[in-house]
């Protein structure tokens, strides 16, 4: 039955899981997920798995933004700052000068022939660049790395890395590193391409090393008709375009400039007469790093130390684009200033402007576009007729087939009559309508504007021209005339003719010579936005049609404002009487005087604008905050006022422009907040001490700007000195005339201004490393070529080594891989201003060969002193004269007395290590002295006494004028040699000296006294210390080689039984005696212990009496007391 009634149980009903319908249902209550972000879809895949892995997550994030944070530095940089000098550097044959010209074929489309010095080029519409080429010298390099911005360093790569780009590496790094982008050429010499990758990830590794991991290397692959591959250069220009630089210590705090033209105002005669004489030189630039003063020192690099006699800025030679919001710069404003090279034909002096006039032959070469030009002005130069005479006879057709049309055919009505008048007016008028048609307005407009006037602004202009005409004397005949009849006439009757008319005239003339009061006190004001349409114009203007390149075309919108401007020319007058003119208003009724009244400080302002009025809404808005409200003490009820209501309504209903600002700028704060900040499910770190750093860095560099932005530019200079940008012009008197003659622009001419404590020379102390790279260790005194600043100088250094006791120890070399202390005599530098030596400034290969790596050392400056205090460890030696116990007298130490005397109780030590003290100087011999010992000394010790003695830096300083040399031979100045170098080139050998030469010593062995010790201290010392031999010699020999050559004893075998006999009896007795020795030990022994246990055994018996008589004591006791 169960089982019956198991099978007549009905089905449960299944929901389908699959199929269309399954589907639909599902996707009907399935949510949009388009919309949202994979964390809403799955957050569970977002969720933190692990808490250790998610800290490290975050200490590696914090550590990356860390390291990406510096110190935030306040921007000095100006509104136009300098261009950016970018440094095209590497090793002979390598492609510099193709690179540079393409650079500045993709910046302005136009070719170079010649980049020679530095090469301005606008790039962009808020970035100028000047790029300059450094030649292989080593006095360029160190140049250009101390004023470049960017570096382009180029490397052929199927040859590698050469020394000179290690060289310029380690230079940057000591003066300042600025950008570095590492540029690959020659790839087109690899033809296999997976020896090209491994060579440019050895190549891009190695390069990161030198830098900073991560640094930019670009790849040209190869050249195409003399030029490289254009995207390949595009693409380097836009890094170039869009690089940030980082200011650099030394550039923040002095100004320097790169001259990119030269100038020689030396008078011809002069010159002639002494071709040697000292030169007045001006050279050009862009001031850069910080402002630069008036009459300040500069450094002129490989010329010298240099005073600015005339310092003046001139107009930008290549100015920044106009400020206009555009896409890409205009085809004028791509512009390049290169003097040195050449380019641009024009050069702008203070004043003079130099153009070139490409020879005498250079007009047969001419284009298309010019010919045109001067067929056009020649036309015009050519015409015979006016304009007025050929529109005269011209004529025109208004339909196809209706005749022609001339000017003699119109009528002329009064009006136009009036106006024909007005043209043949006087020069003054003559001077307005060319104002007039400058303005781009056709002359048969105004003529149509003056028709359309009233009649009375005709008799006005009228007026006005007939006095114009009589002040300048063309009185015409009928004018003449009148006045012949005017005299027949009665006087009386004259007087009153037109006499509203010429009030009118004296109201204007008035009018004229009168200033308006309104302008003078409120300045320059918009009537219905005058001037904002008159800069509409100006804008409108420029872009004006040009017909054959004279003549502008007039547009509609032009006319309009024309008709606009002159209808409120008319209207802007204030009041005047006149009773034959329409539609006047007087101003001495009140409704008139409204409209004045509201122009002055006691009028009617807006509602957003007036005090008044923003008070009484601040307690509207109180009201409103309060409402009606019942006082509970009192009982009184209070209402809000309806007015106050009505006007709060109306401002609600009404709100001003800054109020509708306000309110969305709250909004979208609001919003912000909430929503835009998608990284909120990620733990921060706190980066509110940086963010503190950079908002007061910020506010520093907007307050320096803003200080100098009110004064006048002349005053500004006074106080601020020429700012960075401007291009300057400086005259120096005195330059040597080898500098203008030897003259060569592939090497820059740096001027760094010199603040007021480097414009000394003294001595500096620095701290220094031999490089790891060089060859050979430096020696103190040889000269060495130092960069420090902006000087590169030769001196002879002393190196030296700090002790325990701070002294300054003198050294010889310097140690191998330990700084050490440097002094030389030079200028003045701030501390911590990096410097590097080198040897030599000579390009000569034989030399570079020899040494390879030319960088000798790199160090910063420690300190200034105008002394030193670098001391010589000095050994004096002496032997003794006589020697009394303790005492003894010395001699061959000292020369003098006097020496003696000042040596009085120095310290002196034997060899042996017998330590004294020098006690006074004796008569006799001279220099001999008494000294006093802890021990008596031997006549063979040799006394020394240990002494420093201050060395003294040697001044010289020879400044590198590697400038001034000839052409060919700037690379090959050569200052002080070494002894060594001398010789050397002289062939001369030093003498041999005997005490310096190696030969082998011969000593004879030195025979020492026999050890004698006195009976008495004998008696005192142990057996085994006491002497056992007695009979010693002189002579050293032993004892008993005196039984040497004695008969030797030989025994018999009888007489050999009884002593081994003997020998076996004393063997026996010693036995016995060790065995009776150690059976007298077990009996002490026994004999100990049996005392000990009797011992223990009477205090045994002693305790137990004790216990017993105590027990007595305390039960007699317990008697005696009586019971309670």
């Amino acid at each position: 039955m169960a089982d019956e009634s198991a099978f007549d149980k009905k089905k449960a009903h299944r929901a389908k899981h699959a199929g269309r319908k399954a589907e639909k249902k599902k996707k009907k209550h399935q949510i949009d997920q388009s919309n949202l972000t994979a964390r809403q879809r799955n957050p569970k895949a977002f969720a933190i798995q692990s808490a250790v892995r998610a800290e490290r997550q975050f200490r590696r994030r914090e550590d990356v933004i860390a390291k990406k944070q510096h110190i935030p530095q306040v921007d000095k940089t100006p509104l136009e700052p300098p261009p950016i000098v970018v440094a095209v550097v590497g090793p002979p044959r390598v492609g510099k000068t193709t690179l540079i010209n393409n650079l500045i074929k993709s910046f302005i489309k136009t070719n170079v022939t010649s980049t020679n010095g530095p090469i301005t080029v606008v790039t962009s519409k808020k970035r100028r660049i000047t790029i300059i080429e450094c030649n292989n010298d080593i006095n360029s390099m160190i140049d250009i790395a101390k004023c470049a911005d960017l570096v382009l360093l180029l490397c052929d790569a199927s040859f590698g890395f050469e020394m000179e780009i290690f060289e310029f590496l380690n230079i940057c790094q000591v003066h300042g590193m600025p950008k570095i982008m590492g540029v690959l050429t020659h790839l087109d010499m690899i033809k296999n391409a997976k020896t090209l990758k491994q060579i440019k990830k050895t190549l891009k590794h190695r390069f990161w090393t030198e830098v900073y991991p991560g640094a930019k290397l670009f790849y040209l692959s190869g050249i195409i008709h003399g030029e490289y591959l254009r995207n390949e250069i595009k693409n380097l220009c836009r890094f170039i375009s869009v690089m940030k630089f980082r200011a650099l210590s030394w550039r923040t705090t002095h100004a320097y400039v790169l001259a990119d033209r030269l100038e020689d105002l030396t008078s011809q005669e002069t010159i002639r007469k002494d071709p040697k004489v000292n030169r007045d030189v001006v050279l050009y630039g862009y001031v850069r790093g910080v402002p630069l003063m008036k009459e300040a020192m500069v450094h002129i690099a490989g010329v010298g130390d240099m005073k600015i006699s005339e310092l003046s800025y001139l107009p930008d030679p290549c100015p920044m684009p106009s400020r206009e919001k555009k896409r890409h710069l205009l085809e004028r404003e791509r512009q390049i200033y290169a003097p040195f090279s050449g380019v641009g034909g024009i050069v702008y002096d203070k004043d003079a402007v130099y153009i070139e006039l490409k020879g005498s032959h250079s007009h047969k070469q001419e284009d298309e576009e010019t010919n045109e030009k001067k067929a056009l002005l020649k036309n015009v130069s050519e015409t015979v007729e006016t304009l007025d005479e050929q529109m005269q006879e011209s004529g025109f057709k208004l339909f196809s087939g209706g005749a022609v049309i001339y000017p003699d055919m119109v009528k002329d009505d009064e009006y136009l009559q009036l106006n024909k008048k007005g043209q043949e007016s006087s020069d003054d008028s003559g001077e307005e309508d060319d104002s007039d048609n400058d303005s781009g307005i056709d002359q048969s407009e105004k003529d149509v504007e003056k028709a359309s006037k009233l009649p009375w602004d005709n008799v006005e202009s009228d007026v006005d021209e007939d006095k114009g005409g009589r002040e300048a004397g063309d009185e015409s005949p009928d004018d003449q005339a009148s006045e012949s009849d005017s005299d027949d006439e009665d006087f009386s009757v004259k007087w009153k003719e037109k006499l509203g008319e010429k009030a009118t005239v004296a109201y204007l003339e008035r009018q004229k010579t009168s200033k308006n009061i309104m302008k003078l006190v409120y300045g320059e004001f918009d009537i219905g936005n005058k001037t904002r349409e008159k800069k509409v114009d100006s804008s409108d203007d420029s872009g004006d049609e040009e017909i054959g390149g004279l003549f502008k075309k007039v547009t509609d919108t032009q006319k309009k404002k024309q008709k606009e401007k002159q209808q409120l020319d008319l209207d802007e007058c204030s009041f005047f009487y006149a009773l034959n003119k329409p539609n006047l208003r007087n101003w001495t009724i009140d409704e008139n005087k409204q409209y004045l009244i509201n122009c002055f400080v006691t009028g009617k302002r807006s509602a957003d604008e007036d005090a008044e009025q923003l008070l009484k809404l601040d307690d509207i808005d109180d009201e409103e905050l309060y409402g009606d409200f019942e006082d509970l003490e009192t009982g009184e009820k209070h209402k809000a006022e309806e007015k106050f209501e009505k006007e709060a309504t109306k401002r609600k209903a009404e709100p001003t422009k800054a109020e509708i600002l306000e309110k969305k700028m709250k909004l979208k704060a609001k919003f912000d907040a909430e929503y835009d900040n998608p990284d909120d499910h990620r733990i921060k770190g706190d980066h509110s001490y940086y963010e503190a750093l950079k908002a007061e860095a910020l506010k520093q560099s907007e307050l320096n700007k803003s200080v100098f932005d009110n004064l006048d530019n002349g005053l500004r200079i006074e106080v601020e000195g020429f700012r960075p940008g401007l291009y300057v012009r400086m005259l120096f008197k005195g330059m040597p005339a080898e500098f203008v003659t030897n003259m060569e622009p592939s090497y820059p001419i740096l001027i760094g201004a010199l603040n007021m404590a480097e414009q000394n020379i003294g001595f500096v102390s620095c701290k220094v490393k031999k490089h790891r790279w060089y060859k050979k260790i430096l020696k103190t005194n040889d000269p060495l070529i130092i960069s420090l600043g902006w000087r590169r100088f030769q001196t002879l250094p002393i190196y030296s080594k700090i002790e325990d006791d701070l002294k300054y120890r003198y050294l010889k070399y310097t140690p191998e891989h330990v700084t050490c202390n440097m002094s030389f005599y030079g200028p003045i530098t701030p501390q911590n201003t990096g410097f590097l030596a080198l040897q030599t400034v000579n390009n000569n290969s034989n030399e570079i060969k020899n040494i390879g790596f030319r960088i000798a050392a790199t160090g910063s400056v420690n300190e200034i002193n105008k002394s030193t205090q670098i001391v010589k460890k000095l050994k004096l030696v002496g032997t003794p004269l006589k020697i009394y116990k303790k005492t003894a007298f010395i001699k061959d130490m000292f020369t003098s007395t006097l020496e003696v005397a000042k040596f009085e109780g120095a310290r002196i030590k034997t060899v042996s290590g017998i330590r004294g003290q020098i006690k006074k100087a004796l008569n006799k011999p001279e220099g001999a002295f008494r000294a006093t010992f802890e021990d008596k000394i031997l006549m063979s010790d040799i006394i020394f006494c240990r002494t420093w003695f201050k060395v003294d830096v040697t001044r010289f300083y020879a400044p590198v004028v590697n400038l001034l040399l000839p052409i060919g031979a700037k690379n090959a100045w050569q200052g002080m040699k070494t002894k060594g170098q001398l010789k050397r080139e002289r062939s001369i050998k030093n003498d041999a000296n005997s005490d310096s030469m190696y030969t082998e010593v011969q000593r004879k062995p030195k025979v020492f006294k026999p050890l004698v010790i006195p009976k008495a201290l004998q008696k005192g010392l142990p057996y085994k210390f006491k002497p056992k031999e007695k009979s010693t010699t002189l002579s050293g020999k032993d004892s008993n080689e005196k039984f040497k050559n004695r008969v030797a004893v030989v025994k018999s075998p009888y007489e050999h039984k009884v002593s081994s006999v003997m020998k076996m009896i004393k063997t026996n007795y010693e036995k016995k005696k060790e065995v009776q020795k150690e059976q007298t030990a077990q009996r002490l022994q026994t004999h100990k212990k049996q005392l000990e246990e009797e011992e223990w055994r009477k205090i045994k018996r002693q305790k137990e009496l004790k216990k017993k008589i105590c027990r007595h004591l305390s039960k007699m006791g317990n008697k005696r007391k009586p019971q309670m």
